[in-house]
This record gives C-alpha cells, structure tokens and sequence, in this order.
C-alpha cells in the first residue's frame, strides 16, 4: 500500500505579546495602520490648535491681517520660511483630511454593522487611498502646482 503525503500550510506565527525584537517580522492589517494614523492625525491636529487659530483670526480680522496672512505662506513668519510654512499647513491638510475619513468610516461601520475583517480591510485601504489622494492634490494647490 502506498501512502499518499498531504502537505500542510505552513502556519504564520501568531504574536499575542509583541516584544521589540518582533516588531520587524510583524504585519500590521490595514485597519490597524488606519487607527494608529487616526490617533496620529488627532494628535497633530491637538498640538497646533494654537497655530490654527492664529492663522483663522489673521485670515479674518481684516484686509490688512488677510495680506500677512497670505503672505506667510511666500515670505514666511519671523524665522520660519514660507516652505515650511506650507509644508506645516500640508500637514494639517492630510491630518484634517485623515481624521476626517477615518472617522465617516466608524461611523460607516457603526451604522451598517459591517465589521467583518474584509469589509474593514476594504475600508481601511479605502481610508488609506482616499487620505492621500486627496492630500496630494490640495498640496498641488497649496504649493502652485495646480
């Protein structure tokens, strides 16, 4: 009688408490990169509160703050040149535009109770393209290229 050998999937390696030394051999799904770019968004978004208030009131006070306000973003403000200017503001474009559409997501998925892992992995690679899309090309604005 001959034996007939059935091969096995290899089984992935399950990481249930990750230590430091694991963190290169561990994929992260992409709902798991969509919630920790969400709480980085939140995050950013928190810690220039302030700056995007100055720049709100100095865009609104009157048609003098309006110039500064435009200027900045070609002369700079004090020591910080208008590249970086823009690219603080690029920032806040892709942290307003992330945490915006992670959120719909969550809510997305609260509504319709699709919490599945493709229904959410869809989303998430969806929250993930969308963000940066939209990013590039308001950035293509900010920076004169559109």
């Amino acid at each position: 009688m001959q034996s007939v050998s059935v091969k096995t999937p290899r089984r992935r390696p399950e990481y249930r408490n990750i230590h430091v030394l694991q963190l290169r051999h561990y994929r992260l799904p992409p709902a798991g990169i969509v919630s920790i770019l969400h709480r980085v968004s939140g995050v950013l978004m928190f810690l220039l509160l302030p700056l995007i208030l100055w720049l709100f009131d100095m865009s609104l006070g009157s048609e003098i703050s309006y110039e500064s306000f435009t200027s900045a973003f070609v002369a700079g403000i004090g020591f910080v040149p208008g590249w970086l200017v823009k690219l603080v503001a690029w920032a806040l474009i892709w942290a307003y535009l992330h945490h915006f559409i992670a959120g719909v997501r969550h809510l997305w998925m609260d509504m319709t109770h699709a919490v599945s892992l493709q229904a959410g992995a869809r989303s998430a690679w969806f929250t993930l393209v969308a963000s940066v899309l939209l990013t590039l090309v308001l950035g293509a604005k900010l920076f004169g290229v559109l």
